[in-house]
């Protein structure tokens, strides 16, 4: 396993920044509001030849246990307990602040071996406030600026220095084998509106606090991934924040947060779309859905909160009647109800996230396709279209994840949609393919005499040409 560092300081002073630039892509969030990261996230960190598991925490904040921002503290703290290093941050501008030196106590209390870093430290602005980092008692100050890039090579030094060289060396010899062992997980989103339970249904998975929860909607921000096995299988799962309404969306913090929820649903290949079984099938949910099927990704419904819900939104048979109802482009999907709170029939949803993902990558043979096809042509011919037939002559399957079927024959542009609905209902129940996208592209014969008419064409153009 790679050695491991945390980013810790106050709100505000840049380790969002810092992580994006360590990890080489804009992944946390950013913006100048205060107490934008809530969760911990990790990512694989390079800085020159050093290779290090990193984590971004919430900002340090002074406040009760059972508060927001105490239960934000308590992740930064499993932060530092999980991590090899700390990088501890301030805010070169801002000059060392009352609150710097209490979280700077919480940090030599850990016994963890720590670098303070003056943030924002680029011109002659920060030049005092860095020079006040040397009363933490931490160490001498990094001077960088993680917006700019500046202070890395100082950075580097500091970090070969502290991180423990054994697992370093090993780290080169691990990597083939980690990317082998990243093709056998399945990537899975959990979407869905605010305050449906996405963060408690993935601690419950996961079994420990790993997300922050809370009665308030809203809390999650950044899209956070976890590794974790259920079952004998590995997955990655990526809690997201709660998708509002378009119209409701106004703030540029929560425009940031969907769209970090839409870039999950196009990295995963199975998405569980919790709903809330007190509010089952809102117009957003609804919403979601039709978005996670147009992106080409497996769907999983959880109905949460069953313990809250009337009786009759438990049962199968009415859960299932009611999912295909509200979404018959989805008609089959997998549909469960259950509580994230107690754990109540978690078997049974990573079960049908496995299911669905086996066949999400499912293929089927020509020759079957095509039997398929012709019994679905004596049962139901398309219609003619301005009394010309429409012909359809051949079908196969051109790749899966979501699966994708060629139809070749004549005029299959003018097919009706209600017909491509027959088709797309039969191969569903045919093949056995609930809750996935089915896609097809139409392929027509070349007409053998187009070159002849072409050459026809030139010829007489020249001629006419010729005579003038």
């Amino acid at each position: 396993m790679l050695p491991s560092v945390a980013i810790v300081g106050r709100p505000n002073v840049g380790k969002s920044t810092l992580f994006n630039r360590l990890v080489g892509q804009r992944v946390a969030l950013v913006d100048d509001t205060p107490g934008v990261t809530r969760d911990r996230r990790e990512g694989e960190a390079k800085l020159g030849d050093l290779k290090f598991r990193i984590f971004d925490t919430a900002g340090f904040e002074e406040a009760g246990a059972e508060s927001l921002a105490g239960r934000m503290r308590a992740q930064t703290e499993s932060a530092i307990a999980d991590a090899d290093a700390v990088l501890f941050l301030i805010d070169a501008r801002a000059g060392l602040l009352p609150d710097d030196k209490v979280f700077a106590q919480i940090v030599r209390k850990s016994g963890k071996r720590a670098v303070v870093v003056a943030n924002k430290s680029e011109g002659k602005a920060g030049a005092a406030g860095a020079l006040e980092a040397y009363a933490l008692g931490l160490g001498d100050p990094i001077n960088i600026s993680a917006e700019h890039g500046e202070g890395l090579g100082e950075l580097y030094d500091a970090l070969r220095d502290i991180l423990p060289e054994e697992e370093e060396r090993e780290a080169d010899e691990r990597e083939e084998g980690e990317t082998e062992k990243a093709a056998d997980t399945i990537r899975v989103a959990v979407v869905g509106r605010p305050n449906a339970g996405k963060s408690t249904l993935i601690n419950k998975l996961i079994g420990e606090d790993r997300l922050v929860t809370g009665p308030e909607p809203g809390i999650t921000r950044d899209s956070i991934e976890v590794l974790f096995e259920y079952g004998g299988r590995k997955f990655e799962i990526l809690d997201t924040a709660g998708m509002r309404k378009r119209a409701k969306v106004q703030e540029k913090l929560e425009k940031l947060s969907v769209g970090d929820s839409l870039r999950a649903i196009r990295f995963a290949e199975v998405v569980v779309l919790l709903m809330d079984a007190t509010m089952p099938f809102e117009e957003q949910d609804l919403r979601i859905a039709d978005l996670v099927m147009r992106e080409g990704r497996g769907l999983v419904i959880g109905m949460n909160k069953r313990d809250l819900a009337a009786p009759e939104m438990t049962m199968g048979k009415t859960l299932r009647e009611e999912a295909d109802h509200w979404l018959p482009q989805a008609k089959g999907m997998p549909i469960i109800a259950l509580s994230g709170m107690h754990g109540d029939n978690l078997d049974k949803l990573m079960r049908a996230v496995v299911e669905t993902y086996e066949v999400w990558n499912k293929r089927v043979s020509t020759s079957i396709i095509n039997r398929f096809l012709e019994r679905a042509l004596a049962q139901n011919p398309p219609p003619a279209v301005s009394g010309a037939r429409i012909k359809l002559r051949y079908m196969t399957q051109a790749k899966a994840r979501p699966p994708t079927f060629v139809l070749f024959g004549t005029r299959t542009d003018a097919l009706p949609e209600s017909y491509m609905r027959y088709l797309v209902n039969g191969v569903r129940e045919a093949f056995e393919m609930p809750g996935v996208p089915i896609r097809f592209n139409f392929r027509e014969p070349e007409n053998p005499f187009r070159k002849k008419m072409l050459k026809k064409d030139a010829r007489g153009k020249r001629k006419k040409k010729n005579r003038k």
